[in-house]
């Protein structure tokens, strides 16, 4: 830019002196002054007009010999933007009183004090930046370190900034501290509210709620209660009272909470997989059902020296269908009332619900009288579902990968013969179809028809003996398709045709012919609105426990508000 400059001015003079005209050049260009923004144009076009008769050197002392850079030039006067520098250009920014800013523009000519002036560019109200090429100044704007003109402002929208951030976050903090509270207030008053009647302390009570998850109604996931028993501690609480069954895997034993009568399962140290097992389907999600075993907790403890696996739950002294119908006769309206619910039960397990947090379908594979329950309302709820099989998707999990297992006496023929499809789950909820129609048959036997009543058998009682073979009961139920006999009095009474019809398509030969457990439990509902319900429920004695009797609905107001803990039934 430098040599392009000085070139131009040379070849402006050369000219001149080419052309030898006495015409004043210089003045007329205006030269002299060496600020004109268009010496090098007007140079330039006085060079191409051939006609020029007038050229003439004058002020030729005015004309500097050592021109370096043009500089863009505000200082210079009104009609004049560039100037010539034989040092530097600068760009200077002024900070005025009022706040504002004057900036300038020039250059620094042989005289000036140019190394002392382009250093002043400290926290003054001053700066000047200087360079050294041709119109290099022309965009630069030069602010004072001192204080530009909106460093005051940027300084207070940064405090600004931060202070309403920082509230910002305050008021976060303090949202999720009190929605973390009202939450816990809110599941610590369902808890005391709830109609089951045990209570634990404060301790017990704040564990129990750091262990359970708060998003899930403060519920175990299973059951038709609320767990207030703290699940890290509870066999501490409890006091074993006796020993009430014994099954595959351990003992049944009530035990005493506060002056209240729980079931406690208790599984040897050499069955842990079974316990595990149980306690993780207990706790599968929306597993909870008013006819599903309320499951309260499982803790691990030692007695005697012995390490013992406790899965307490919910006792209900009225004990097991197998019990209650060898102790007492039914009408009509309480038979379908206990089977009604009784499938409810088997319904749910049955149902696959679909969501974020769904429930897989869930096949039972021990149905059977004594794994259904009779709670003090007179409805029934399914338990023991420690051989219970879940459907993953399109795949089975069964455990231990064994399908012939569940009592002998409730087999289906697929499982005695070992034909069922383990791959297929609607196999596994097939064979539970056909051992319930085997336990509607067992209550039918005690519904009093006519007034007769029979005696209480179990199924296929006439043929095989207590404890029957897997041969046995294969030869009976698969080579000879032999099923329960219904007695006479059955074929002539309305409700009771409709149970011997509906038994005959659940325990049907042929699996994919039974009916599903949605269709029993319709045809139950139907049948049981064909009934007029009596005007009080009749009373049952309930079970005496080692001189605690719990009390029944008809021996207290809100017993049926209270259901007490049921018990887990022992496996035979």
């Amino acid at each position: 830019m430098k040599t392009r400059a000085v070139l131009w001015t040379v070849l402006g003079v050369l000219i001149a002196v080419v052309y030898g005209n006495e015409t004043e050049v210089l003045n007329e260009i205006g030269y002299p002054d060496l600020n004109s923004s268009r010496v090098t144009e007007q140079l330039i076009s006085l060079a191409q007009n051939k006609n020029t008769s007038h050229f003439k050197l004058v002020n030729e002392t005015h004309v500097p010999v050592d021109i370096k850079i043009r500089c863009a030039c505000t200082d210079c006067g009104s009609n004049v933007d560039v100037c010539i520098a034989r040092q530097s250009c600068y760009s200077s920014g002024h900070k005025n009183p009022d706040g504002s800013i004057t900036f300038g523009k020039g250059c620094f000519d042989a005289t000036s004090n140019a190394a002392i002036m382009c250093k002043i560019n400290s926290d003054t109200m001053i700066s000047i930046d200087c360079c050294q090429s041709d119109m290099c100044n022309l965009n630069v704007d030069t602010l004072p370190k001192g204080g530009g003109q909106s460093s005051d402002n940027t300084k207070v929208i940064v405090a600004v900034a931060c202070s309403v951030l920082c509230f910002m976050l305050i008021l976060v903090v303090v949202y999720r501290i009190w929605k973390k509270q009202k939450q816990h207030r809110r599941c610590m008053k369902k808890a005391d509210a709830c109609p089951c009647g045990l209570h634990g302390t404060a301790d017990d009570k704040k564990r129990l709620f750091s262990w359970t998850q708060m998003d899930s109604a403060c519920s175990s996931g299973s059951g038709s209660g609320y767990p207030l028993l703290t699940p890290a501690t509870i066999a501490k609480s409890i006091n074993l009272i006796e020993c009430i069954g014994k099954g595959r895997y351990g003992e049944v034993w009530t035990g005493q909470y506060q002056q209240e009568i729980v079931a406690v399962k208790i599984f040897s140290s050499r069955e842990e997989q079974s316990f595990k097992r149980e306690t993780d389907i207990y706790n599968t999600a929306m597993l909870r059902h008013q006819n599903i075993l309320a499951y309260m907790a499982s803790d691990v403890t030692s007695r005697n020296s012995c390490t013992q696996l406790w899965l307490i739950s919910y006792y209900h002294p009225l004990g097991s269908m197998y019990d209650f119908l060898q102790r007492n006769t039914l009408d009509k309206q309480l038979l379908l009332r206990l089977c009604q619910t009784a499938s409810n039960g088997l319904s749910h397990l049955h149902t696959r619900i679909d969501g974020v947090k769904g429930k897989p379908a869930i096949a039972h594979r021990d149905v059977k009288s004594k794994n259904i329950l009779v709670k003090n309302d007179l409805t029934c709820c399914i338990a023991d579902l420690g051989l219970a099989v879940l459907q993953n998707g399109d795949s089975v999990d069964i455990w231990r990968n064994n399908n012939r297992v569940g009592t002998k006496r409730y087999m289906a023929p697929e499982v005695l013969d070992e034909t069922i499809n383990p791959l297929s789950f609607d196999c596994f909820m097939q064979a539970d179809v056909y051992a319930f129609g085997l336990v509607i048959w067992e209550a039918a036997r005690r519904c009093s028809i006519e007034g007769i009543t029979e005696e209480y058998q179990p199924p296929y009682f006439d043929v095989v003996g207590h404890d029957p073979s897997f041969e046995e009961m294969r030869k009976i139920v698969c080579d000879d398709e032999y099923r329960p006999v219904i007695p006479v009095s059955w074929r002539y009474d309305e409700a009771m045709i409709t149970l011997v019809k509906l038994m005959r398509e659940m325990w049907c030969q042929r699996a994919s012919a039974r009916l599903t457990m949605l269709r029993v439990k319709k045809t139950l509902n139907k049948a049981r609105s064909h009934i007029a319900p009596p005007e009080e429920l009749p009373y049952y004695a309930p079970r005496e426990t080692a001189g605690y009797i719990v009390k029944s609905d008809k021996e207290s107001d809100d017993q049926s508000s209270k259901s007490r803990c049921l018990l887990a039934s022992a496996d035979s």
